[in-house]
């Protein structure tokens, strides 16, 4: 008799506790932390989840403005080139995204002095040569098409500056 109410008590404690009892007992994780690890694990993936919808949105953000910036562009009348739409650079290494192009010749020493004015107005040109023989002023550098647009506006307010200035695009 007592050992059927042993194996009964054992039984209806087995059927109580269920495999967490044993779980425990092999220090492996309960149901419970089963399920805690489950939605810690979900919430992990809805931040990663919600992180690349924000660079996407980033992304979005800057391109329909660099579209807005384009548009803006060509209502100035700006004219944007690419140095390979004009042969390629020859030597020059330029740093930047971008340059507004004041001048460009092909006597070398025009290019010089429109640099020089440049200069003398508070800019820091840069003389960019191409592999047409060309020799192109640029001045106010930037690495984003908003700059660009900026220094363009500030740029045909000066008195240097000639009718037909343009927008390098360095890639």
């Amino acid at each position: 008799m007592k050992k059927v109410l042993l194996f009964l008590s054992v039984l209806s404690l087995l059927s109580l506790s269920g495999c967490d009892m044993f779980r425990r007992l092999a220090g492996r994780p309960t149901a419970k932390e089963l399920e805690q690890l489950k939605v810690e694990a979900l919430k992990r993936q809805e931040a990663v989840h919600m992180a690349r919808i924000d660079s996407l949105k980033k992304v979005e953000k800057t391109l329909s403005d660099s579209i807005a910036v384009l548009d803006s562009i060509r209502q100035l009348h700006g004219t944007i080139l690419n140095p390979s739409e004009i042969g390629g650079l020859f030597t020059t290494k330029l740093d930047f995204m971008y340059y507004i192009v004041v001048g460009s010749f092909k006597d070398r020493t025009n290019a010089e002095s429109l640099l020089l004015e440049a200069k003398d107005e508070g800019y820091q040109p840069v003389l960019i040569s191409f592999r047409n023989g060309f020799n192109a002023v640029g001045i106010a550098p930037a690495n984003d098409l908003f700059h660009i647009f900026q220094s363009l506006k500030q740029v045909r307010t000066e008195k240097f500056c000639p009718d037909d200035v343009w927008i390098l695009v360095n890639d």
